[in-house]
């Protein structure tokens, strides 16, 4: 089946999201287990739609289940409520058009571009990775249905999340919805969008340090039995690693979320390349936990983030999208 042309709105469902599955799932002997219209929740989003997601029903059966196979529970409650019986019966037209079209789009209040692009680390086959924030109407967040904490355009490499997940992130000092604070590749900004930008020094405190290097610990503790199982790692995965340590160190010193890697750009690109033997990565990254453990002796970031301003703001906030 060809896809639409028009593909501005096509996005992925995100793990944990419920859906209606609209075919028959059977078992051993072609044995129907879960009927048409059978509730389940996607615990593997696919890369693109060309793939399958991974569902889990509630008698925990798994199965992999086309795009077109399924759609949000939220849409077809919508479609039931609107009389819309063959978009809830997944024919081609109606069902695709419910999955595909998400007005949640028109309501990004920041759209911003972060990764390679940002950190001067992009080469001719980089993609282009936009990210930002959306605040629902008042009637979309009150109704029955709720709204997602997440949409996803992957035609465009677009992620937004809802606000107060967006600040709850920001709090907990998650490296990428920090970059949207400080990136300058500023796409898009409404009034309430340049008041988040205005108060991003808010979010800083030295959880900076437990989040980024926690993280960092973690990851390349994999890449070890990696090599032990394997003999490799990505290359790419440990740069943007090591990339993390240089950022967190720097927030805890500088008070601000660096972007731009120009003073370590050729070593960071030198492990990209694979020219940098693991050995000596490694041995980098033991240094840098070591100046991140002095860094934060030494900051003056508070031991929290201001939860009040941001609470004040998401307030705010959701009061303005009463009338909007």
């Amino acid at each position: 089946m060809t896809e639409p042309s028009d593909s501005q709105h096509r996005f992925i469902l995100p793990e944990g999201c419920q859906v209606v599955v609209l075919r028959e799932v059977t078992g051993q002997g072609s044995r129907v287990v879960h009927p048409r219209g059978a509730v389940a929740i996607v615990i593997k989003s696919p890369e693109d739609r060309s793939h399958s997601y991974r569902v889990r029903f509630p008698d925990g059966m798994e199965e992999p289940v086309r795009a077109d196979d399924l759609i949000a529970l939220a849409h077809y409650k919508n479609a039931i409520l609107k009389g819309n019986a063959s978009g809830a019966e997944g024919t081609d037209g109606d069902s695709r058009r419910l999955l595909e079209s998400n007005p949640l789009f028109s309501r990004v209040i920041l759209r911003c571009v972060i990764g390679s692009r940002a950190y001067g680390l992009d080469d001719d086959a980089s993609d282009t990775d936009y990210r930002g924030v959306f605040l629902p109407t008042a009637d979309m967040h009150w109704s029955l249905y709720g709204v997602p904490e997440v949409i996803e355009c992957y035609d465009t490499q677009e992620h937004y999340w809802e606000l107060q997940r967006f600040l709850v992130l920001a709090l907990k000092s998650n490296p990428n919805v920090l970059e949207c604070l400080y990136t300058p590749l500023i796409e898009k900004t409404t009034s309430i969008g340049e008041e988040l930008l205005g108060m991003k020094e808010a979010f800083l405190s030295r959880l900076v340090y437990q989040t980024y290097n926690g993280y960092v610990m973690s990851q390349f503790k994999k890449m070890q039995a990696d090599i032990r199982n394997q003999g490799q790692v990505k290359p790419k995965h440990v740069m943007h690693l090591i990339r993390l340590l240089l950022a967190g160190i720097q927030i805890l010193r500088e008070g601000f979320v660096p972007i731009r890697v120009s003073a370590f750009r050729d070593e960071l690109l030198a492990i990209r390349r694979g020219e940098m033997r693991w050995e000596e990565s490694e041995a980098w990254r033991l240094r840098l936990h070591k100046e991140f453990d002095q860094a934060l002796k030494e900051t003056s970031l508070p031991e929290r983030p201001d939860y009040e301003r941001a609470n004040d703001f998401l307030v705010r906030a959701r009061r303005a999208a009463i009338d909007t």
